[in-house]
């Protein structure tokens, strides 16, 4: 069995930012119940992406999250099964990130402006 003489380094993973949300704290209430007056502190809440598919990695990087109850978020009227509260989501999230960045830059980064649709 032959070695190498100058064996190969390993390839070290590059490490991905992980920003905390830009919509809320990570406090055990869920954002959809808090929209409608719910203030519950929930023992498990669950971290969702407003921007999934290709644009999951820049919700992580810009912080397009936010912690849902699981009811909320995979239920049967939850966030991945109801197009109009993941539209809602979505809108919130681009308010919030228009606070410090232009209209412009966040349609280069997600490809859609989701706040003139309604």
């Amino acid at each position: 069995m032959k070695t190498m003489a100058y064996p190969k380094r390993e390839k070290k993973k590059k490490r991905k930012t992980h920003k905390e949300s830009i919509l809320q704290k990570k406090d055990g209430v869920c954002y959809l119940c808090a929209l409608e007056g719910n203030w519950y502190i929930h023992e498990n809440t669950e971290e969702h992406h407003v921007f999934g598919g290709p644009n999951r990695i820049h919700s992580e990087e810009e912080g397009l999250k936010v912690w849902l109850c699981p009811e909320c978020h995979r239920g049967p009227d939850g966030v991945h099964n109801n197009i109009e509260k993941m539209r809602l989501l979505q809108r919130e999230a681009q308010k919030a990130y228009e606070k410090t960045h232009s209209r412009e830059q966040f349609v280069a980064l997600i490809g859609r402006n989701y706040l003139d649709e309604y």
